[in-house]
């Protein structure tokens, strides 16, 4: 599977969604168009071999359609990997909605939504992500089931962010085991680029373990705030790739590690709560695999939050989901090992044992 950022111009020249780079054989993409509530909003269905596709639905001013059509179209192909790579029987789902959430959306726009996702009948089953809220998920649970994170009032588990950031915490401990020697973060000098819910909450596990952390985010309120809180240190450099740290933890958008950035860092681990982190799958794991960088595969280490809500469908323990997330650390190491025993990068190495996973039940399926 290859990655690839690419410009609003370069997008306009390629055919609308077949065409797309990151089309990636996707079963299903669905357009919603609603003109009394101003909803603009792309369903992407990638996989569903191994389950109905689950992933949330991010709201964000996107430059363009092309942009949101591209996003969606990653962020669920990521989606099926993050399943399948964590045992969960789930295929790979997610959707945008085009808009700007502080001033855009409004409970009628969101209830229309859970109403495009209810028309599909469970194929798609949808939570929150970027832009989007507990309440949000209750207010689509007001028009379909299929849909989970609601809040624990009205039955679900809330808001996944801390069994998210929980995931990462043990995908980053497992990363530092491999890399250093030793799993214990005291002391590491570790870089928290996004401070949102998964970001703050894993600011809080660090700092209570004795790392040295330092934030960033493009919201200076929320920087002095969570500084404040746990006693992170705010970043104050030119330029954060080229940061002094060990452990450079991007928990905001994706592609961050690009050709632009990648030769600045100077982080030995790369281990974060960001979706689609490698511009270019292929391109830049390679490029950090000889720079001996240790990159924590994305869909792998934030998976805590699928396995949250997934527990919602077959009946949510909290205790278990916290079990399934914690064991995240095992199959980093997992990972890591066998990437090193196949001279292959770490995202290849989780890519290959996620579509063996898909390619086993498509097998079973088809002699059924």
């Amino acid at each position: 599977m290859i990655t690839e950022v690419l410009t609003p111009k370069e997008l306009h020249k390629i055919d609308p969604v077949f065409g797309q780079v990151s089309f990636d054989n996707h079963e299903q993409i669905v357009f919603c168009n609603d003109k009394d509530t101003g909803l603009k909003a792309i369903i992407g269905i990638h996989n569903t071999v191994l389950g109905p596709a689950l992933g949330g639905t991010r709201m964000w001013k996107y430059a363009n359609e092309w942009e949101a059509l591209n996003d969606v179209l990653r962020l669920s192909r990521g989606m099926t990997y993050k399943s399948a790579i964590t045992g969960l029987n789930l295929g790979g789902g997610k959707a945008v909605i085009i808009g700007d959430s502080k001033i855009d959306k409004t409970p009628e726009m969101i209830r229309k939504f859970g109403e495009y996702v209810n028309s599909l009948s469970g194929k798609y089953i949808t939570a929150e992500d970027v832009g989007t809220t507990t309440e949000d998920m209750d207010n689509i649970r007001e028009v379909t089931k299929f849909v989970t994170g609601v809040s624990v009032e009205k039955g679900g588990s809330g808001n996944p962010s801390p069994v998210t950031a929980y995931g990462v915490y043990m995908g980053m401990k497992a990363a530092a085991k491999y890399q250093f020697g030793s799993e214990i973060l005291e002391g590491k000098k570790i870089l928290v680029q996004g401070i949102g819910h998964v970001g703050e909450t894993l600011v809080d596990f660090l700092t209570k373990e004795g790392a040295q952390v330092q934030i960033t985010d493009i919201n200076q309120g929320r920087l002095e705030e969570v500084s404040q809180k746990y006693g992170a240190s705010i970043f104050t450099g030119a330029d954060i790739y080229s940061a002094d740290v060990d452990i450079y933890s991007p928990c905001a958008l994706g592609a961050t590690i690009n050709d632009e950035t990648i030769n600045k860092l100077k982080a030995r681990v790369i281990a974060g709560a960001a979706n689609n982190q490698l511009a270019n799958d292929a391109i830049h794991g390679q490029i950090l695999k000889g720079k001996d960088i240790l990159y924590a595969p994305d869909f792998l280490i934030n998976a805590g939050g699928i396995i949250n809500v997934y527990a919602e469908i077959v009946g949510y323990d909290s205790a278990e989901a916290m079990r399934r997330t914690e064991n995240i650390y095992n199959t980093t190491l997992e990972i890591f090992a066998f990437a090193e025993q196949n001279g292959i990068t770490t995202q290849e190495a989780a890519m290959r044992i996620a579509q063996n996973r898909i390619d086993t039940r498509k097998k079973e399926n088809a002699t059924k």
